[in-house]
């Protein structure tokens, strides 16, 4: 916590001198140690490398090394398996079997301090997604194989979902992977289109369809990608993000190893499901600290800029329609936290029940809430903020990439449907429990 005035909506109220009950002193030590890190080693040159379109490969080796990709993954961490590859610690500052959401939460936010998400996807969407599966599903086997290279960063990865004619509708997805005569290999035929890290991932986690129609026919395979044959990548040019290299992918009779598979035939929607609620709860934690970006530069612009012979600050038209996006901002966050620490507090199959349908709301919700912020502040910029430099640039920037977080993980209206329905089937449920049971419903 900085001791010096800290700017309107810039932090969150934990950081701005305010009392939480969520922190504890290893959340507040992690805090400070991230912000240093990434600070120096990302953020500084963010703005920078988005313009360009791509991040040095140093900064991934750098964030390897220090082994700053793995707080992206969904806690608990793979505490065995770190500290088998000698990873007992991150910065020294928190140990890995001591991690919890809210350590998670606090990278993802500090990761999204540039108020960019290209530079930080670049780095941490392809393990942040594509690792966890084999974590959770994948046999001895196949973690031994790939787990060493893809945690320690020597390997990167990518999660392979989306295809040109089946986003937010898994269940449709048309790729095949059919067994060969021999019944050593999968040969996968079909296209992805908008995977985050394509680009650069020797590997993807990748949904496939080894059944029948429908969600009971799909299956995950861990798909070999770079210069393996049969495999076509190339980068797709997206308003947002653009450093994050979206890809398409194509697959032409791509021999895979049956070992390859993920987990249990048939079972990938559950799998692909459950991954999503890790995508979507980041999703919004990047979204809400983007939002914070924009709000707090507004401020800070609104409160030098004149007009009309006295600061922007002095006209209560401005004052208002900052006070409507600060509201819904403070909301947000306040949920985010509130989600977080139940994370923290309930098992992880009761979580993925009771948070499933709030994570995709939450998610929708933070799209929802950054457009409001990144319009206000383009709005109190004017002209600036709807220049490509100079003193708005970043407003700019950041008003292109709502769409990046409305749309990427599940659409939004989609999204806002999902949790509805996941909240009714709960309740009936439990409303069927209970009757059952010879309880009364009230």
């Amino acid at each position: 916590m900085s001791s010096k005035p800290v700017v309107p909506f810039s932090e969150p109220p934990y950081l701005a001198g305010l009392p939480s009950p969520y922190y504890k002193e290893t959340h507040l030590r992690w805090q400070k140690a991230c912000r240093q890190f990434i600070s120096k080693h990302l953020l500084e040159h963010a703005l920078e490398w988005d313009t360009i379109e791509t991040l040095p490969e140093h900064v991934f080796q750098t964030f390897a090394k220090a082994g700053m990709l793995l707080p992206s993954l969904p806690a608990p961490l793979p505490v065995e398996w770190l500290k088998k590859l000698g990873i007992h610690d991150f910065l020294g500052a928190v140990k890995v079997e001591e991690w919890d959401y809210i350590h998670t939460m606090i990278y993802c936010d500090e990761m999204a301090r540039s108020g960019l998400a290209g530079p930080s996807g670049s780095l941490t969407t392809g393990i942040s997604f594509g690792v966890p599966p084999i974590i959770k599903y994948g046999s001895k086997q196949l973690q031994e194989r790939y787990l060493p290279e893809l945690l320690t960063g020597k390997k990167r990865t990518c999660i392979a979902i989306t295809e040109p004619e089946a986003g937010s509708d898994v269940a449709n997805i048309v790729t095949t992977a059919t067994k060969s005569p021999c019944g050593k290999y999968y040969i996968v035929n079909g296209a992805k289109k908008w995977i985050t890290n394509g680009i650069w991932a020797d590997y993807s986690t990748m949904a496939v369809r080894t059944g029948g129609p429908g969600p009971t026919g799909l299956s995950l395979l861990v798909v070999p990608l770079k210069g393996y044959p049969g495999v076509t990548t190339r980068r797709l040019k997206v308003g947002g993000q653009v450093s994050a290299g979206t890809t398409y992918i194509e697959l032409e009779d791509v021999k895979v190893p049956v070992e390859n598979l993920v987990g249990v035939e048939g079972m990938g929607m559950k799998y692909i499901m459950t991954n999503f609620n890790h995508e979507r709860l980041t999703i919004a934690i990047g979204a809400t600290r983007q939002a914070r970006v924009a709000l707090a530069a507004a401020t800070e612009y609104i409160l030098k800029r004149e007009a009309f012979g006295k600061p922007l600050v002095e006209q209560p038209v401005v004052r208002h329609r900052l006070a409507k996006a600060g509201a819904l901002l403070e909301s947000q966050w306040a949920w985010v936290e509130q989600f977080v620490y139940q994370m923290t507090q309930l098992p992880k199959e009761t979580a993925d029940i009771e948070l499933g349908g709030l994570t995709a709301m939450v998610k929708a919700q933070s799209g929802i809430v950054l457009n409001e912020c990144a319009q206000c502040a383009q709005l109190l910029f004017g002209g600036n903020g709807y220049t490509k430099s100079g003193q708005g640039e970043l407003i700019e920037r950041i008003y292109r990439e709502v769409p990046g977080v409305r749309i990427p993980g599940g659409s939004e209206d989609v999204m806002l449907d999902l949790g509805v329905r996941q909240l009714v089937k709960n309740f009936k449920a439990k409303t069927a429990a209970l009757e059952k049971s010879g309880g009364s419903r009230l």
